[in-house]
């Protein structure tokens, strides 16, 4: 009786013991990370559920594309959590872009778009996609316009998004409305339940993981709400980045635009929310293992050298970062008729 008396002390020692570890894990875990909101806002553009209706629907829309079959979707498939799953994405007439499409999913809480932050925001990339030569490579905005407006079904969609517009159909709407819906893409996952305070929404591997990825100083970089995309950052700190990766061309990142020495090898920060998902990874898409991308980042970011088991237990914790896909999300809609 004595021994299972002591054997239930000491269990319930070691249960105290390890809540007070995990309260003290979370407590830490909120001075770098908050959970995701629901929607990203826009201070110039208001999301309203009539612009986040036809937003999606042009999401889907390839008809304003050179070769009719591009659409925003084409590059950002929510079937494969909003990223293409190609090492460079593919635009109109199978042109290939210059870096990596990353996925849109949460992409409307980053400082800017594009690895390089040359567009403002999504409403920013949705207009200027228009008119990209790797995008849909319309010829003019006039052109985009007089498309859509040749679509008969779109006409009432855009008055009632835009009911205070005369002419509603142009492309400062339609990227307004892509806009809006994009900013409803939010996919929190265990993670923000673990930030709210649901300590048991984590595996204890997944806690390990999470430790380490804040002791280790991935943090330094990946932090907030989505676990980076607020920041830039040399790629290659300590050594190239192209040692241990597979590129086929060096990038020179944001010195590309403002040739300044100090921005050689410089991208925006990549978010980490649904990683898992979203292989192959880095600006040129050179590696396809997560567990390779956390080795190659740890040395030439950090300049540590990971042990299999901080790989394995990082590659766990960014696993709890997959959020769950709403049906909204998922269904794809039907588009416009011309008549």
């Amino acid at each position: 009786m004595k021994k299972l008396l002591i054997a239930l002390l000491f269990s319930f020692s070691l249960l105290t013991f390890s809540y007070a570890s995990d309260v003290q894990l979370l407590k830490k875990a909120r001075q770098y990370f908050s959970p995701l909101p629901e929607v990203f806002p826009s201070d110039t553009n208001p999301i309203t559920k009539e612009k986040v209706k036809l937003g999606k629907i042009l999401f889907y829309e390839p008809r304003i594309s050179i070769d009719g079959a591009t659409s925003c979707s084409k590059c950002h498939p929510i079937a494969l959590y909003g990223a293409d799953g190609l090492k460079k994405a593919q635009g109109n007439n199978g042109r290939i872009n210059p870096r990596n499409a990353p996925t849109i999913l949460n992409s409307a809480g980053q400082i800017a778009q594009h690895w390089r932050g040359d567009r403002k925001d999504v409403e920013d990339q949705a207009k200027r996609a228009l008119l990209g030569k790797g995008s849909f490579g319309a010829p003019s905005y006039k052109w985009v316009e007089d498309k859509l407006k040749s679509i008969k079904g779109y006409e009432e969609l855009f008055k009632k998004a835009f009911p205070e517009d005369k002419d509603p159909i142009n492309v400062y709407n339609f990227a307004k409305a892509i806009g809006a819906w994009e900013r409803t893409l939010s996919t929190p996952s265990r993670f923000d339940k673990f930030l709210n305070g649901h300590i048991d929404a984590l595996s204890e591997k997944e806690k390990k993981g999470l430790e380490k990825f804040i002791s280790i100083g991935c943090v330094s970089c990946h932090q907030g709400a989505l676990l980076g995309g607020t920041m830039y950052q040399k790629f290659g700190i300590f050594e190239p980045y192209w040692k241990y990766t597979k590129s086929e061309k060096i990038d020179l990142g944001l010195y590309s635009i403002t040739k300044k020495e100090e921005d050689k090898y410089v991208f925006k920060v990549p978010p980490l929310r649904n990683v898992v998902m979203t292989a192959p990874y880095f600006h040129d898409g050179s590696v396809w293992s997560l567990k390779d991308a956390i080795r190659i980042m740890a040395k030439v970011q950090l300049g540590k050298n990971l042990s299999k088991e901080d790989i394995d237990d990082i590659y766990a914790f960014l696993k709890s970062l997959t959020g769950n896909l709403t049906e909204d999300i998922k269904t794809v809609p039907v588009l416009p008729s011309y008549n």
